[in-house]
């Protein structure tokens, strides 16, 4: 159960959850997702491209959800995914085990569902939502988020978190006890992101026409969230540097009246190729966010081996474990430091190279394939058995094959999730 659906809507765990899916599939599980569909259509707002799901994703079947936007978020199409319709779809699945994106409005169905089909409920936790709100006016708001997180990921089996900086966290608001978390394995496609689709055609328009210079690149969704302003002072400690935006979202068109009259040019939404170019052909990536949870976009920059320069925060620093080696974190606030590690990296190509290589080698060791298997095979036979526990009745066959196989389902029959 998925919120926004990973297929239609450009969101941070959408390769995530494609990739868990089609891994899953192809390790002989049977899946089938729920996710936002077509529903309320309000004036002035079109989401309607994020809301028309493939039927079938790598042989996994897709159930559309009514949907609706939220009120300070109109174009983000989430769904309660509660109905009898729904219900229904669910309990002649007859599924092993639930496993419901997290925060989110289908948390509740997901709930309601596993308490029904006495079946493991599993929440992954991927927006830090406490982190955010300050960003939109309602820091008042936090104490009531918290207990709502904490409501939520206790009553669930297992929660399963991006980084060891989020599971300490949730961990210490008892959200839910630090028992019932574990680390959802990171993964890249190397294959997808590869130094090999550097262009000079791209580097002409990420530059507006300037090839020749440094250029900065910043990937994501375009929202106060993602702290993007700072970019522009530290764009313009790095001289003759160009700067571009891949991405799209909310904060767009304040963000163009930010950074009118330097050199910025905002790229739009990009997908496959096109979007691997864009990594290959950049000299930096920045990423000044402070809310990520782990941060896609840095682990596809350092596959395409793009140097990075990043904030140490979040999930960030468990992907740059290695300072000046693999990548450069400065510290939450220090843009002074930030702008030196991006000009120094402006300045050399042969740090660059040096560096770029050494992050495309550390994430070559992570592979969806492999984070798929731990899921499989480690996860969630973690959450049947608590589940067995709660319920009181006998292990899934799933969890049951691990305990007698040391933790390896390999001889387990396939489950439904």
């Amino acid at each position: 159960m998925v919120e926004p659906s990973p297929f239609t809507y450009v969101c941070g765990y959408m390769n995530r959850y494609r990739n868990t899916i089609r891994f899953l599939t192809e390790a002989g599980v049977e899946v089938m997702v729920v996710t936002p569909g077509p529903g309320m259509t309000l004036p002035g707002v079109d989401f309607s491209a994020a809301c028309h799901q493939p039927a079938d994703f790598h042989g996994a079947r897709v159930v559309q959800a009514f949907s609706f936007g939220l009120p300070w978020y109109l174009s983000l199409p989430l769904s309660f995914g509660l109905s009898p319709r729904i219900y229904r779809e669910v309990k002649a699945f007859q599924p092993d085990i639930i496993h419901c994106s997290s925060p989110g409005i289908m948390w509740l169905a997901a709930l309601i569902y596993s308490r029904l089909l006495k079946a493991p409920l599993v929440y992954s936790y991927h927006t830090h939502v406490p982190e955010y709100m300050p960003r939109y006016a309602m820091t008042l708001f936090i104490p009531a988020m918290w207990a709502i997180i904490r409501f939520f990921h206790t009553a669930a089996h297992l929660t399963l978190v991006t980084s060891g900086v989020m599971a300490r966290e949730l961990a210490a608001q008892s959200a839910p006890p630090a028992k019932q978390l574990d680390v959802w394995t990171k993964g890249v496609c190397s294959d997808t992101f590869h130094p090999r689709f550097r262009s000079d055609a791209m580097r002409e328009r990420l530059s507006g026409g300037n090839p020749d210079a440094p250029i900065l690149l910043s990937v994501g969704r375009l929202g106060n969230e993602k702290n993007l302003k700072v970019l522009k002072d530290i764009l313009a400690a790095v001289p003759g540097a160009r700067l571009a935006f891949v991405g799209d979202g909310p904060a767009r068109e304040e963000l163009k009246a930010h950074f009118a009259g330097t050199p910025t040019v905002f790229m739009g939404m990009m997908h496959g190729e096109e979007l691997s170019s864009a990594y290959a052909s950049a000299d930096v990536f920045v990423m000044p966010s402070e809310t990520e949870t782990l941060g896609f976009v840095v682990l596809e920059a350092m596959a395409s081996g793009l140097p990075v320069v990043a904030v140490r925060a979040g999930g960030i620093p468990d992907i740059l474990t290695k300072q000046g080696v693999t990548g450069y974190l400065y510290e939450p606030g220090n843009y002074k430091q930030a702008a030196a590690q991006v000009a120094g990296l402006a300045a050399s190509p042969s740090l660059r190279a040096q560096v770029g290589a050494a992050a495309r080698k550390e994430v070559s060791l992570w592979d969806w394939r492999a984070a798929t298997q731990h899921l499989l095979q480690v996860q969630y036979p973690l959450a049947m058995a608590a589940a067995a526990a709660y319920y009181g009745r006998t292990l899934g066959r799933v969890a049951r094959a691990a305990q007698q196989d040391g933790g390896s389902t390999a001889a387990a029959p396939a489950p439904a999730a």
